[in-house]
């Protein structure tokens, strides 16, 4: 057992498990390693000798999972107070963030797929399944967009602001 009464065994199971998830789910094996850990810390916070420590992985490794999970909007970093090192921090909402991220990219994509349907012609087979996909895209969009409302009320109605 570690000091807060959790078997580290059963931690480093969960860890591994969650993370092998996440792979199959399209997520960078060693970033996908390095999520689960900072989502199992009490904390939610980590420095890179702690990762390394408890994954077993170099500092490089932890520093390519942390830029790669950073760019996808799931942990920031931060300077330990009084220190030049960094540490690692995974929030409550680092799946609305990554979400609502993601709504960048859609609109992105509508934009370029509003060209497509002009650049191709909307009578077009091209120009049709290229509306087709924006309309989708859109519809996308708009649903998550509501999803993500409805998930703030519940989100406060469980567990508070």
């Amino acid at each position: 057992m570690s000091e807060n009464g959790r078997d580290a065994e059963a931690v480093s199971k969960f860890v591994e498990s969650f993370a092998a998830q996440l792979v199959e789910a399209g997520m960078q094996r060693m970033a996908a390693r390095v999520f689960a850990a900072l989502l199992s810390s009490d904390e939610g916070v980590m420095t890179s000798a702690e990762l390394g420590e408890q994954l077993r992985i170099s500092p490089a490794a932890v520093s390519g999972a942390v830029r790669y999970l950073a760019q996808q909007h799931l942990v920031s970093r931060e300077r330990e107070p009084g220190s030049r090192r960094e540490r690692y921090r995974v929030h409550s909402d680092q799946w609305h963030e990554a979400l609502t991220n993601r709504e960048t990219v859609l609109k992105r994509w509508e934009g370029a797929l509003r060209e497509g349907v002009v650049s191709l012609g909307g009578h077009t087979p091209a120009g049709r399944r290229m509306a087709e996909t924006l309309a989708f895209f859109e519809f996308v969009d708009g649903e998550i967009s509501a999803m993500m409302e409805r998930w703030r009320v519940e989100r406060e109605k469980r567990f508070g602001r």
